[in-house]
Order: C-alpha cells, then sequence, then structure tokens
C-alpha cells in the first residue's frame, strides 16, 4: 500500500503549493499560539491556503486542548477538512465538531499504545509522536520505531523527527500509513525548504 505524506506547519501560500506540486495528500494548519509555526492570527490566510490546494489534497487543523467555542469559531471561517488532537481531549470531545479526526499519542515510556487506539474508535487515525515532557508535539525528535504496533486496528500516521534521510527507513519499520514532517523540511520554523519537501514526499513513496 502506497504511503501517504502530510507537510505540516504550513505558514505561507508558497509552501503549500511546493507541497502540493510535490506531491503531498495532506497539509497542516497549527491553530496553537505557542507554537512558531502557529496561525490562528491570521485565519484568513488559513482560509486562503485552504483554498489553494485544490480539492483533493487534505487540510488538517493542528489543535491542543483546544477551547471548543474557539475552534468552532476557526470552523466558521477555515473550511477544515481534518481535525488532529495533540492534547487530552476525550474521544466525546473530539466527535463535537463534525469533522474526521486524528488523534495524537505521545509514545511515553510504557504507554500502551493499543490501549490508546482503542480508546479513540471514531478516530480516522492515530498519530504517534516522540514524547517530549511539556511540548505536545513539534519536537524535532524521534522514537524508536520498533514500538509502533504492526497491523494496529486504525491507520497509523508516523511522525516526529522525519526528515528527507530517514523516511524511507521509518517507513520499512512501521508500515505506517501515513508519515507526518513539519520541521524536518524546513529553513526556519514555519518557512519550509522546497528542494526538502520535494525530497521528502519522493523518499516516502520509494519501494520498500
Amino acid at each position: 500500500m502506497r504511503v501517504r505524506t502530510k507537510i505540516c506547519g504550513i505558514t505561507r501560500l508558497q509552501d503549500a503549493r511546493v507541497a502540493v506540486e510535490a506531491g503531498a495528500d495532506a497539509i497542516g494548519l497549527v491553530f496553537y499560539p505557542p507554537s512558531p509555526r502557529d496561525i490562528s492570527e491570521n485565519l484568513s490566510l488559513a482560509a486562503e491556503i485552504t483554498r489553494e490546494v485544490g480539492p483533493f489534497v487534505t487540510v488538517v487543523g493542528l489543535v491542543v486542548n483546544p477551547d471548543a467555542e474557539h475552534l468552532n469559531r476557526i470552523l466558521g471561517k477555515v473550511p477544515l477538512h481534518t481535525l488532529q488532537f495533540h492534547g487530552d481531549e476525550t474521544e466525546a470531545f473530539c466527535l463535537q465538531f463534525n469533522r474526521s479526526y486524528i488523534k495524537a499519542v505521545r509514545m511515553k515510556q510504557g504507554i500502551n499504545v493499543n490501549q490508546q487506539i482503542a480508546a479513540y474508535p471514531s478516530a480516522s487515525g492515530i498519530l504517534l509522536d516522540a514524547y517530549k515532557k511539556g511540548t505536545p508535539g513539534g519536537t524535532g525528535e524521534s522514537f524508536d520505531w520498533g514500538r509502533v504496533p504492526l497491523n494496529a486496528k486504525k491507520p497509523i500516521v508516523l511522525a516526529g523527527g522525519l526528515n528527507p534521510g530517514n523516511v524511507t527507513t521509518a517507513v520499512r519499520i512501521t508500515e505506517a500509513y501515513a508519515v507526518d514532517v513539519s520541521g524536518g523540511v524546513e529553513q526556519s520554523p514555519g518557512v519550509k525548504s522546497a528542494s526538502k519537501v520535494r525530497a521528502f514526499v519522493e523518499h516516502a513513496v520509494m519501494e520498500n
């Protein structure tokens, strides 16, 4: 099965175009003010990016323990296709926004991944990310890919420390449904490198 690719932390229209032209299946917009890739103060740009990518590229909105009213305001202005929850959100909370959603699981030592997957039966997929205390994502660090369960009951999106140089190996080891990258294809936080984006997508989908 072909691995899917998502380029996250898009903050510029030109970077969205590069991702689409490179063949990415999805892009991610971050609505989390502590992040250097946050776009929540420029919803008009977020909406323009969403419209720019065309009808067959998924636009994912990343949030961390959002206020429901605030998230609904974002959804009223930005036609996001999918939500990606990176906090402690319950399944009931994730379900209330009438969007497909991905639940992120931070790979803390000792965590039971299959148990976490089972807690979100309505999720479209489960994203596995590196654990760093106090940081809900975007750490630029990887984790032991051998911990990714094979034949999981939900599509697994692999994140954390991926880049054009290691993504082929990561896909081979984990057999992940999709890979998600942000810092690994940047020239500075929030500014993507076109050559790295193209290389990442190319290496992710190489025959493994």
